[in-house]
């Protein structure tokens, strides 16, 4: 490419304003040691394109759609949406539920071209700058949250002040907040409502569904080994679930094992008690014997006759 061998000319190109475009990509930090064990760290972030503004930027252990789509909620709740973003192919960025989401909220999905780093400049500049700034120098870090405290500082208190070569020696949060962004009507229940999937799963025998590695256990007994509806909204990554069923919303929580180990067990069937489950009104063998014995049936009573 650098000799002018390339198929296709590269042109500096940027967003005409602030808000058009946002940058979406995860970062790979050192492994932070919690209690002993070596764990992942994956720094998220988004980036206007036009200003350079860090929309938002977060630690987290793993790289998944779910945290992609909870930091773009939380980024939208305090900014706004974007008319597009603009990603790598990763699976981080590539999922159905993303683009459902994107979709229902009226934001254009963009991929880069595979094996074209270049085409992402501006945010692998920015990973660049966070590199040498802080992941270079931390340390030993004890917690997500020492982390993600480092990260907030650098952005407020360095790079969103200091000139920026690529917006001609402006700031980025100088150009972010002159900018003049149209008036969006994002409130909490759109959100809500285009960040809310569905999919099919089945109970398990002992009434349990699992979700992304999560295992929620569903009261209602009745349902073990049926196929059910099963709903979340992932504008938090730590909202319940919940099955759909007749109608009705049948609610989902975490399971504990060793609560479980002393709980009774209670009847699948709703509205039947474990005596009513047993007690049969009809004997067909006791039937066949009175009729050859010439005894008259046996009259069944019951429980409400006895009061």
């Amino acid at each position: 490419m650098r000799d002018g061998a390339g198929a296709h000319t590269r042109l500096r190109w940027q967003a005409e304003r602030p808000g058009a475009l946002w940058h979406g990509d995860v970062c790979h930090g050192p492994a932070l040691v919690i209690a002993g064990k070596a764990m992942p760290l994956r720094i998220h972030g988004m980036l206007d394109d036009a200003s350079r503004y860090v929309v938002a930027l977060e630690a987290m252990h793993t790289e998944r759609e779910l945290d992609m789509i909870g930091l773009l909620a939380r980024a939208a709740r305090r900014h706004g949406l974007p008319d597009a973003m603009y990603l790598d192919n990763g699976s981080t960025y590539s999922g159905t539920t993303l683009r459902l989401g994107c979709e229902r909220l009226g934001v254009t999905l963009i991929h880069a071209r595979p094996y074209s780093p270049q085409a992402r400049g501006k945010m692998e500049r920015f990973w660049r700058s966070l590199r040498e700034a802080v992941l270079d120098h931390m340390g030993s870090m004890a917690s997500l949250h020492d982390v993600n405290v480092r990260l907030w500082a650098f952005l407020d208190q360095h790079y969103h002040q200091a000139p920026h070569a690529g917006i001609l020696g402006r700031s980025p949060a100088s150009v972010w907040q002159a900018a003049e962004r149209p008036t969006d009507d994002l409130d909490e229940q759109r959100l809500r409502a285009a960040l809310t999937v569905t999919e099919r799963r089945r109970v398990r025998g002992d009434t349990t569904v699992s979700l992304d590695g999560v295992v929620w256990q569903l009261d209602q007994g009745y349902l073990a080994g049926r196929v059910v509806t099963v709903g979340r909204c992932l504008v938090e990554p730590n909202l319940a679930p919940w099955v759909e069923h007749e109608g009705k919303r049948l609610e989902l929580r975490p399971v504990d094992p060793i609560q479980n180990a002393r709980t009774k067990r209670q009847p699948r069937r709703p509205g039947v008690t474990a005596s009513a489950a047993k007690a049969v009104a009809f004997d067909p063998p006791g039937a066949l014997l009175d009729k050859a014995a010439g005894r008259a049936p046996a009259r069944h009573i019951d429980d409400e006759e006895l009061f």
